[in-house]
């Protein structure tokens, strides 16, 4: 966009801004401030020390159409071969190296949810370490899947399914969809081991909040007390509420269910800006306030004009042709103005305004910053 029309653009977004704030009626400043819609304690907090646990392991895909690992490149999924062989009796001899195209050596990952019994199954992802080119038609063999402790809590096995492809000519020319190196193997995994839980061995249960805020925890001690009684919760920080619960384990569970369905009124989010650099997305919270300001803006637009000029001598004259290159330099500067900014612009009118005047999310941006620098924005601006 050129420099000129990008000025002007900002100079429009100030003249609506003032005019937004000048002829906007008393009652939209409070608009964003109406009261928030209730909402369950199972979507704004979670049970402490109820969470899932993540697994990881190695293993062999095995079965594909010559996409494997290059063994010359990847000795390790030589080495898995021979060892898994030989646990089946089968001896390789030292001097082999088997040249192998079919199987390609991958990671296993999964997450383990809270309370898993041995005999469930858990889905599983898988995706090569080596240089497979694809793990399509692939079969991945029996694979242990380790805890943080070190202890096998799941085993994986089963056919891949790869939602990407790709394909290669003998020229190297390549054509790929997705991501033909990792897939999914639903209900892959078996669970062997049950993860130990402290969730009955206390005397309360602790609800901890997605997104920290001390009133959003205030007001959630304050539902329980008034459905519960009070003193039967008693919030620690910003982030935990602590709720005194029966002890038998059948209550308690029926205990839990009942808190996770009280309803409360979270907290305001805080004011803030959120600008993403790369983007170019801009997302201004409600609680985003403008205090009085004056802004003056002056346009400055240099124009360079490059050009070649032809001297060529007269028919009876000695000399040659040339070529002389010239530049013309232009400099425009109009009279600047000033523009005022009322107390409390909200960011109804901020938005009105932007969009009586056309102006793109980026001049808001250069708005919104100078507006930082100078103090006159109560919010926090961010940059991602």
């Amino acid at each position: 966009m050129p420099i000129r029309i990008l000025l002007a653009l900002l100079c429009a977004t100030f003249v609506g801004l003032a005019q937004a704030a000048a002829t906007s009626p008393s009652g939209a400043a409070d608009a964003s401030r109406a009261t928030l819609p209730r909402e369950r304690v199972k979507d704004l907090a979670s049970v402490a020390g109820v969470r899932s646990n993540q697994l990881v392991g190695y293993g062999l895909v095995v079965g594909l159409d010559g996409t494997g690992d290059q063994t010359s490149q990847a000795p390790f999924t030589v080495q898995s071969i021979k060892n898994m062989l030989v646990r089946f009796g089968v001896t390789i001899p030292p001097n082999v190296n088997p040249q192998l195209k079919n199987v390609a050596a991958v990671t296993v990952s999964a997450d383990l949810p809270p309370f898993s019994k041995p005999g469930q199954t858990i889905d599983v992802t898988v995706a090569s370490i080596g240089n497979a080119g694809s793990l399509r038609g692939g079969t991945l063999l029996m694979a242990p899947l380790r805890g943080i402790d070190g202890e096998v809590y799941a085993i994986a096995q089963g056919s891949l399914i790869v939602s990407g492809f790709g394909v290669s000519g003998k020229d190297g020319s390549r054509i790929a969809l997705n991501v033909p190196s990792g897939g999914r193997i639903p209900n892959g995994a078996t669970v062997e081991r049950t993860v130990p839980s402290n969730f009955a061995s206390e005397p309360y249960v602790t609800l901890n909040l997605n997104t920290p805020d001390f009133t959003t925890a205030t007001r959630l001690a304050a539902g329980i007390n008034a459905l519960l009684g009070e003193g039967t919760a008693t919030p620690l920080d910003a982030v935990s509420v602590r709720v005194a619960a029966p002890v038998d384990q059948g209550q308690r569970i029926a205990y839990v269910a009942t808190l996770e369905n009280v309803e409360i009124e979270p907290g305001a989010a805080p004011a803030r800006v959120i600008v993403n650099s790369r983007t170019g997305t801009v997302v201004i919270g409600s609680n985003v306030r403008v205090m009085p300001a004056a802004v003056s803006h002056g346009s400055l637009s240099v124009t360079i004009t490059e050009r070649i000029d032809v001297s060529q001598p007269n028919a009876f004259a000695e000399g040659r042709t040339v070529a002389a290159p010239r530049s013309e330099l232009n400099v425009e500067s109009p009279p600047a103005r000033m523009f005022k900014f009322e107390a409390g612009v909200s960011l109804d009118e901020l938005v009105q305004a932007v969009n009586r005047v056309g102006a793109a999310p980026g001049d808001l941006v250069a708005i919104l910053e100078a507006l930082k620098q100078a103090g006159a924005l109560r919010a926090e601006l961010i940059v991602i």
